[in-house]
């Protein structure tokens, strides 16, 4: 299998495809597609020519400081490390762009898989729609 990450900086039709798929479809957000995306780096991962996974980064006010999010992958090619692949290439790129730090929204029952890539905790248990999340850091 020949993976590859490639960055856009609008959001293309695969990554809707997937987002549509998994967080939509599957987990039953509502609220998936926001203003966030107009601003944002996109990130798909492909096997050949058939994308398999997806996030998205962006930052606020502080180019040091990133905001790493909608990490899926499809159903079929999980438990593969197809995520790990995905979050690791994308912090390459925005490390690329001056980024010190990356938080993200994790749903509480990922927790475990951003531990293993270096994230840590901060804060109380929030609702994101019906989901639990926590806001978990980690530094470049």
């Amino acid at each position: 299998m020949g993976f590859e990450l490639r960055e856009y900086t609008d959001l293309n039709e695969d990554e809707k495809k997937i987002r549509q798929s998994v967080f939509v479809d599957e987990q039953k957000f509502e609220l998936e597609f926001d203003d966030t995306d107009n601003k944002a780096m996109h990130y798909v991962m492909y096997d050949g020519e058939t994308a398999i996974g997806c996030c998205r980064a962006y930052f606020e006010d502080d180019p040091r400081h990133w905001h790493i999010g909608r990490i899926a992958v499809i159903p079929e090619m999980r438990g593969m490390g197809i995520g790990f692949k995905i979050v690791s290439e994308a912090e390459s790129y925005i490390k690329k762009y001056g980024a010190e730090k990356i938080s993200l929204s994790a749903q509480l029952r990922a927790k475990g898989f951003y531990e293993k890539l270096g994230y840590k905790a901060e804060g109380e248990i929030y609702y994101d729609e019906y989901c639990e999340h926590i806001c978990m850091v980690k530094l470049l």
